[in-house]
């Protein structure tokens, strides 16, 4: 039997439904991962979330694991090599934000310690609980996400508009907004 999940899973999508369960909304304090849902949530611009989460493996491979010191290695070739490769979206304004943001992203790491600790200094250190009763609630951004997007882009990255910040804040579970339904919602449970 299914279990009751948030209104946005196809419940016949076995990697979406694994994606709900096992990561949305789950706090990430690990600057690799950090890294990669942002630059996965940035690639989704303009796409659904589901055309990523399907290439995300390929995604893994083209851009090294998503380390930091490969990517800013990468030159005119590499990008090329990028914009050929049909297991990703060959977006030249998206490949280079990659390796924009790459940049960004370790000069956030000198400058807080760690990217988690600048990302999660916003939520106060702790996820947020956001009752969710169905999709009507559920906004696309918010003034944090707004805020957020600000800074960052403020401080060189790319794709990284609110609406796209709004996601990034789910998936790595600053924001728990599993609705109040969803099974894996955790109510005032950490």
């Amino acid at each position: 039997m299914n279990k009751p999940r948030c209104f946005w899973v196809p419940l016949d999508d076995p990697l979406y439904v694994a994606y709900h369960d096992d990561e949305w909304g789950v706090p990430v304090h690990d600057d690799p991962r950090l890294f990669e849902m942002l630059i996965l949530e940035g690639m989704q611009a303009g796409l659904s979330w589901i055309t990523i989460l399907r290439k995300r493996e390929n995604y893994r491979a083209a851009f090294d694991g998503f380390d930091l010191d490969a990517i800013l290695a990468y030159d005119g070739d590499k990008v090329e090599e990028l914009m050929q490769n049909p297991g990703i979206i060959r977006n030249r304004l998206k490949i280079n934000a990659v390796i924009q943001n790459a940049a960004a992203f370790k000069k956030v790491q000198a400058e807080f310690g760690s990217f988690d600790a600048y990302i999660w200094a916003f939520a106060g250190g702790k996820p947020m609980r956001i009752i969710r009763t169905g999709e009507n609630d559920v906004p696309a951004r918010t003034e944090l996400s707004d805020a957020i997007s600000k800074d960052l882009k403020k401080r060189g990255f790319k794709f990284v508009g609110s609406t796209i910040v709004c996601a990034y804040m789910h998936a790595v579970g600053l924001i728990d907004g599993h609705t109040s339904a969803c099974c894996c919602y955790r109510g005032d449970k950490s």
